[in-house]
């Protein structure tokens, strides 16, 4: 969506909102395309002493698998974001503000780069997931697969001592 930011660098205490959706259905996580209806996205431009506020909610829904056992999952997320947009900076090595070269600004790349920013590092069923066996795959969320659990090798010898 393109942001005229023009009337509202213009015009001090000028608030303009938007609403749109935001089609992510092409985008790759973890080889998987987990978006798989439209991204809501909403909020405000407004200015307030010469610069401009973007505030911004992203609501949608990943349909991922997860991360332990591998069942697809539907995972709502809602995000939050702030930005403070200005026309010229004083110090080039701040991050915290971001240089509008041209008034007329494309809101699509900054909330997808958001988005991917704010996603959570695992994508789990439930917080007490088990996983699946690492021999035979059967999902322990089920119950105990009956595979006899491995001795890791460098403690052989301690379970030697602890068996005589």
């Amino acid at each position: 969506m393109i942001l005229d930011l023009e009337p509202i660098f213009n015009n001090e205490g000028m608030v303009r909102e938007f609403s749109y959706e935001l089609d992510l259905s092409a985008q790759e996580l973890s080889g998987a395309k987990p978006f798989t209806s439209p991204v809501k996205v909403s909020g405000s431009a407004g200015n307030y002493t010469g610069i401009v506020e973007l505030r911004a909610k992203a609501d949608f829904v990943l349909e991922m698998d997860c991360d332990r056992c591998a069942k697809e999952i539907k995972v709502p997320l809602e995000m939050d974001f702030f930005h403070t947009l200005v026309t010229h900076l004083n110090d080039e090595t701040n991050d915290e503000l971001l240089l509008v070269n041209e008034l007329r600004f494309d809101l699509d790349p900054l909330i997808t780069e958001d988005i991917f920013l704010d996603l959570p590092a695992k994508f789990l069923c439930d917080e007490e997931c088990k996983g699946v066996c690492p021999k035979c795959g059967k999902d322990l969320n089920e119950g105990s697969c009956g595979c006899e659990k491995e001795i890791d090798p460098r403690l052989a010898a301690l379970r030697q001592l602890l068996d005589d």
